[in-house]
């Protein structure tokens, strides 16, 4: 693979990038642009690497490296991606050895931009942005963060182990890297905890792990990915813009709003059915009787709104339910599927160390039009890519 450097304080972020890489397996040939040497050098490069170096044409012409290094590479990651050699890859301009490389590259490319949020919010940014994704190139929002000096905003380069996990998909992948490109898609995850008093809360086992993988995977298949996210303690998926929120009604909020304009929801986070009818204001003490019972009131059914939502506007949005069972498993899925009224259902069994906190999933993905979808056991990932696939083939063209 090609990793391609540019000029930006956050190159010193990618060396772990490299290493990553490295570490893995995969034969790594760096290339900077000529002041990316200004922050690592290539002493840095070559040693990590175990490659040469090269930011011209000119260093060993008569291999042909402009042509020879883009042909040759299974995907080019370009990270950090700056404004100017963002500007540069969507104008066809090859003043260097990288801009070359971009042009012959008939791989996956990759870029991860870091910039000022000035810088990535100004109209040509987002213009030369969306010629690249409209030509196939996964390229990642930044995430939002410290910059540089006292700077904080959307402009930072995610962290080496998601970029990481992002090539590691695509490479992982094989075929088209980009066949969600252009595509806005919302996902849920984690979930919902409903207060009781300021300390406790009546809450479900769901890690979000699942919901995670979702929204990676279609990041890595170039979508443009918004993450609702209910109390989930993992890191951002690269590339996804991340809202947080906490109890259903929270989370019912968040994702009537971010949904409006989206292709395809999935609603993967586990949503408590009730929430206390009064919340204590104070932590409630013993009394050394019986506690009082807590009152339930029934929270708004999310998935149901939506699909309602998308009926009523005729958006020919494709919505994704899930359903974690612990008997009785199609049988409870079919009938969830026809009183929610979603396009896909994912049905799962759950309990007793499986789907909840674990890394790997199986389940049956239950269509309207009457389908079923065995998924075998085997990573969280594997069964979101399957997932995606059988969205992809519903979208409208």
């Amino acid at each position: 693979m090609v990793l391609g450097v540019g000029a930006g304080i956050a190159a010193y972020k990618v060396c772990e990038l490299l290493r990553r890489f490295t570490e893995s397996g995969h034969r790594v040939r760096v290339v900077p642009t000529e002041d990316a040497l200004r922050f690592v050098g290539e002493p840095t490069w070559a040693a990590l690497s175990g490659q040469p170096v090269a930011t011209g044409v000119w260093a060993a012409a008569h291999d042909v490296p402009h042509v020879r290094i883009g042909r040759e590479a299974d995907l080019v990651f370009v990270a950090p991606a700056t404004a100017d050699l963002l500007a540069r890859a969507a104008h066809g301009i090859a003043d260097d050895l990288l801009t070359n490389t971009l042009l012959t590259a008939r791989c996956p490319v990759i870029f991860a931009p870091a910039m000022h949020t000035e810088m990535w919010d100004h109209p040509a940014t987002q213009a030369n942005v969306a010629t690249l994704r409209a030509r196939g190139a996964i390229v990642l929002d930044p995430a939002v963060g410290r910059l540089t000096g006292a700077d904080t905003g959307r402009g930072r380069l995610p962290e080496p182990d998601e970029l990481f996990a992002v090539g590691r998909r695509v490479l992982r992948r094989g075929g088209p890297a980009s066949d969600l490109a252009g595509r806005h898609v919302v996902v849920s995850a984690g979930g919902t905890r409903e207060p009781i008093d300021p300390v406790r809360f009546l809450g479900n086992r769901s890690s979000g792990r699942q919901g995670y993988a979702l929204a990676a995977t279609a990041v890595a298949r170039g979508a443009s990915v918004t993450l609702v996210a209910a109390n989930v303690d993992l890191p951002d998926p690269a590339g996804a813009d991340v809202r947080r929120v906490g109890s259903a009604r929270e989370l019912r909020a968040a994702m009537l709003a971010e949904t409006t304009r989206a292709d395809a929801v999935v609603m993967a986070a586990a949503v408590a059915d009730f929430r206390p009818e009064t919340v204590a204001t104070a932590k409630i003490k013993k009394s050394g009787g019986a506690p009082q019972p807590i009152a339930l009131a029934e929270n708004p059914d999310v998935l149901a709104e939506l699909t309602r939502e998308r009926d009523r506007t005729a958006s020919g949005q494709i919505i994704v339910g899930f359903a974690a069972e612990t008997d009785h498993v199609l049988e409870h899925g079919r009938a969830k599927l026809a009183r929610k009224g979603c396009d896909l259902l994912v049905v799962n069994q759950v309990g007793e160390g499986r789907a909840f906190g674990t890394a790997d999933n199986q389940a049956v993905v239950l269509g309207a039009d009457g389908s079923a979808t065995d998924i075998p056991h085997g990573p969280k990932e594997d069964l979101a890519d399957r997932v995606w696939d059988l969205v992809r083939e519903r979208l409208v063209r």
